[in-house]
């Protein structure tokens, strides 16, 4: 092996291999459990992110865990074709590359030219995943594009209308004036702004007055341009300033439209001036006002966000009405939002209805991918019912069929639940999947799979023109057909039979919503057991937190604090990360920004730590649900354990290639480091199980780090010298048995979280024991035994350890050297302790580099020494010749001290009446025990101070 690892010689071949032979495929042997995750698909757009990376860890190493068990594993694999990202970026390349601009293009022509870019350049993250050692089974990789998937799509959304639960609609959306597009929530930015809160008189009709004998009441907004969309103005019911005035009618500035006053709760009396103008058609508040009392909805904008020439005018259910007139000034006319809201306050300025102006903060909805302001718009899309799909998602998280994990989510799961909402599913888009409904001339709709089923199914004949709808589905809406449609569904295929439900989905909490919950309630409304039993799409619902920048910050392309997990593994000049994070910055100002904060983070770049290091740092930083703060030191310092473990696994193959370890017979002799390491990796091994079991991927890693530095490189290795250097053959036999044993264990312990430097180590390890076995990706995972647990074992070696850091310690704190030979006295009466003693003599001389051990009785006077208490036991190392006789008495004058004020303050604690009232007993037992061991403590060192005061 070679002498210094270095993990970028290693990872890719080894990834290379794995592949190549198949064993990320499922074994499918039909006796064997089965386990499966579905991976939350990527969109076709993306590179590896800190958040993916984080992910794919934790999915990767339960998939290798559960498959080292035995089971028939699959991680199934697959990109999102992700609409609106993919259009833009391909109009984008088109755009820069100065070829035919989008409007010349065609539907066919960009869609053509979209798959192109697809199979030229949609692998990147998948190339990433290789990577970082995501064992997916790519053979079955989808796409949710592709035919099956499109098939499937087609299938679900006409069966969902004849059911009557799509449904096409007039509704209010989050429409992106830049892209065209109703966009959903996740795509809207909420970003808060200083702006304006207007003060606008609305006079009353018919001569009526207010309470205060005014003839107009005063509305604030934040947008005055939507007055030429307002169907009311809303009052509290019980705001006595204006109850008198509820039913009556008030007069739109400007238009002079006719109104009326409503009462309803939505009003906040405290509020601005208790008086709210409702506009249905470009507010999502005020729409559900306006349902709650079937007010008319007035669009006032075209679909790239402009004022229109003329209004629609619509009723409550969105059929067009003649209620109000469409009339718009032509002042306003085919002008911005932003034009719109001048021209309206300088002419409610100008006519003298204009009140008040106040500097005002609010959250303005942008865009995330346009960047542009999201306008609240009146559109014509297709839905679908969502509250007798709830009904069956909820009950199956009630009952516990589906769990959470943390359990707080399930709360966040039923609270959005429980007050779901129609869902949107139509986006105007041209890259995606098209919506398989068909119109006549007339309006009317046919849903089909292709227009010659349409004709068939609907008994039109050639002489009726039929048109597509130009829509396409919502992304969310392909992708909530994951779990099932992946594995072959509608077909009935072995994958869906052994796999279906899933075991474990891991996400982030952001889309419990938009993907989840979706999930649950598609998957539950159309797969179904044998018995007709809904089925649902996973068992367990891991959260994970976002992983954040070394401040605490969201990680974004803004701020410059992207950190790409490539550059983690294999490092980066600070002038390629600074170039790297400027790339998309367009002013100077943000890349002047980005490059301090680079070179105040990174002043000498990124060294490589290679995968490994990366996934340890991501496992242990893995506190369920909790948002993690991206830590180079840890990194760093796993980089550090990764080099630890290639060290200890060079000194066992040193002491173990070429010589008898005992696996082709021959006697055995186990020393009592032997049997306590065994001892000890059995209760790794059970707590490692117990962790994974819960989901604590860092207590797996805190676990396995614990045992693998201190325990067995630290300690054991350590400890194995004496044998290796004097041992008879049988125990040279046992030794080497068990350090090859213990390492290959290890390492396939090791192997779900650091896959790649397990491989390499254990390809050399097992040749010594004869496994002609391919990969260790395929060995049993260790279990449990308790014919390897021998607690007198672990404590006899405990207490050897404890003398040994003792001596050291005395050794350290005196400066005597290693190589300075010492006398080691122990003063004890324990039979069990001089039996150890007498057993484990050449042991204690070894590691602990005495030269001679004496036991003594506990009333036996002994020379001027170094003492330190382990329990009723007394370690003494006489100081004669070895230190400075004013100095020791400075040292333990000033222990005494300290072991006095100690005393001192745990006698006022007992003393103290309300203390010995309130605290548990177990906390004055503890304090009882503690004031002994001070008190013994104390006189020993009384004693020790009185002998270098005689010398």
């Amino acid at each position: 092996m070679e002498k210094t690892y270095n993990p970028k010689n290693i990872e890719q071949e080894i990834y290379k291999i794995w592949e190549k032979n198949g064993y990320f495929k499922s074994r499918n042997h039909p006796h064997q459990e089965n386990f499966c995750i579905m991976i939350p698909p990527p969109n076709v757009t993306g590179s590896l992110h800190m958040g993916h990376a984080f992910q794919q860890t934790l999915m990767d190493a339960m998939i290798r865990y559960h498959r080292m068990q035995g089971k028939n594993t699959l991680w199934q694999t697959g990109t999102d074709h992700a609409g609106i990202a993919t259009q833009m970026l391909v109009t984008r390349k088109l755009e820069h590359e100065k070829k035919t601009p989008l409007p010349n293009y065609d539907r066919n022509a960009l869609v053509e030219k979209i798959w192109q870019w697809k199979e030229e350049s949609g692998n990147t993250i998948a190339n990433q995943m290789r990577r970082l050692g995501s064992s997916v089974d790519w053979e079955r990789e989808r796409f949710t594009m592709d035919k099956g998937f499109a098939d499937a799509v087609k299938k679900v959304f006409i069966h969902l209308y004849k059911e009557k639960l799509i449904y096409r609609g007039k509704r209010l959306v989050n429409w992106d004036p830049k892209l065209c597009t109703a966009i959903s929530d996740l795509e809207v930015e909420h970003i808060e702004k200083k702006g304006s809160m207007w003060y606008i008189r609305y006079p009353l009709a018919n001569g009526l007055k207010t309470s205060i004998n005014q003839e107009y009441v005063v509305v604030a907004t934040t947008r005055p341009e939507t007055i030429l969309g307002d169907t009311a103005v809303a009052v509290h019911p019980s705001d006595i300033r204006y109850k008198n005035l509820i039913g009556k009618s008030l007069i739109t500035p400007i238009l002079n439209r006719r109104i009326p006053i409503i009462g309803d709760k939505h009003v906040n009396i405290e509020t601005g001036t208790g008086c709210v103008k409702i506009t249905p058609g470009h507010d999502f508040n005020d729409y559900d006002v306006g349902q709650r009392h079937h007010l008319p909805m007035i669009n006032i904008l075209t679909k790239n966000g402009k004022i229109r020439n003329h209004a629609q005018v619509y009723d409550a259910t969105g059929e067009s009405s003649d209620i109000y007139h469409s009339y718009i000034p032509q002042d306003f006319h085919d002008i911005d939002c932003h034009e719109a809201r001048i021209r309206i306050v300088n002419t409610l300025h100008r006519i003298g209805l204009l009140e008040d102006i106040q500097p005002h903060n609010l959250m303005i909805p942008y865009g995330e991918r346009s960047g542009v302001v999201i306008e609240a718009m009146l559109t014509t899309q297709w839905y679908v019912r969502m509250r007798p799909l709830a009904k069956v998602a909820i009950e199956a998280v009630e009952r516990g069929d589906i769990q959470f994990v943390p359990q707080k989510y399930a709360n966040m799961y039923f609270s959005w639940m429980r007050n779901i909402q129609d869902w949107c599913i139509s986006r105007q888009l041209w890259w995606g999947h098209r919506i398989p409904a068909w119109y006549d001339t007339f309006g009317n709709v046919y849903v089909a799979n292709d227009e010659e089923e349409a004709r068939k199914e609907y008994n039109l004949n050639k002489s009726v023109t039929l048109t597509q709808d130009m829509d396409v589905l919502d992304t969310w809406f392909s992708s909530s057909l994951w779990t099932f449609t992946t594995l072959g569904w509608p077909k009935n295929t072995t994958e869906l039979k052994n796999f279906h439900p899933t075991n474990v989905l891991v996400s982030g909490f952001d889309i419990i919503f938009f993907w989840i919950a979706r999930m649950i309630m598609l998957t539950m409304h159309f797969v179904k057991d044998t018995n007709g039993k809904p089925q649902i799409p996973f068992k367990i619902v891991y959260i994970t937190g976002l992983v954040r920048d070394d401040e605490g910050q969201k990680m974004s392309k803004s701020k410059g604090n992207i950190i790409d997990p490539l550059d983690m593994i294999d490092g980066i000049s600070l002038t390629e990360l600074i170039q790297k994070r400027t790339n998309n910055m367009m002013q100077s100002k943000f890349t002047d920004i980005i490059r301090k904060r680079t070179t105040k983070q990174f002043p000498h770049g990124i060294a490589a730590h290679g995968t490994d290091a990366l996934r340890f740092t991501l496992a242990s930083l893995a506190s369920t649900g909790r948002d993690i703060n991206w830590d180079m030191k840890r990194l760093k310092g796993y980089r550090h354990f990764c080099n630890k473990l290639w060290n200890g696994s060079r000194f066992v193959l040193m002491h173990t290639e070429n010589y008898d370890c005992g696996f082709y017979g021959g006697k055995i002799e186990l020393s009592l480091p032997d049997r306590w390491i065994l001892a000890k990796f059995n209760y790794t091994v059970q707590d490692w199980h117990d962790a994974l079991g819960k989901y604590r991927f860092d207590l797996a890693a805190n676990i396995l780090y614990e045992f693998t530095w201190n325990q067995f490189c630290d300690w054991y290795l350590e400890l194995t010298k004496t044998v290796l250097q004097n041992g008879s053959k049988s125990q040279l036999r046992g030794t080497r048995n068990t350090l090859v044993n213990i390492l290959t264990a290890l390492l396939c312990l090791a192997h779900p979280l650091i896959p790649f430097i397990t491989e390499t180590i254990w390809q050399r390890i097992k040749i010594i024991q004869n496994i002609k076995d391919e990969t260790i990706m395929l060995q049993p995972v260790p279990q449990f035994s308790i014919n390897q647990v021998n607690d007198t074992v672990l404590e006899d070696m405990e207490w050897i350890k404890r003398v040994v850091i003792a001596i050291r310690n005395i050794r350290n704190i005196n400066h005597i050297s290693s190589a300075h030979p010492l006398e080691l006295l122990i003063r004890t009466n324990n039979a069990r302790i001089i039996n150890r003693i007498h057993d484990n003599s050449d042991l204690i001389k070894t590691i602990s580099h005495v030269q001679t051990i004496k036991i003594l009785s506990t009333n036996a006077e002994c020379p001027l020494s170094f003492n330190q208490l382990i329990d009723d036991t007394e370690i003494i190392i006489p100081i004669v010749d070895l230190v400075d006789k004013s100095m020791e008495l400075d040292r333990v004058t000033q222990a005494i001290i300290k072991l006095e004020l100690t005393i001192d303050k745990i006698h006022i604690k007992l003393d103290n009446k309300e203390f010995i009232k309130m605290a548990p007993e177990a906390i004055i037992i503890k304090e009882k025990k503690h004031l002994r061991d001070c008190k013994l403590k104390l006189d020993k060192f009384i004693e020790t101070r009185q002998k270098i005061l005689s010398v």
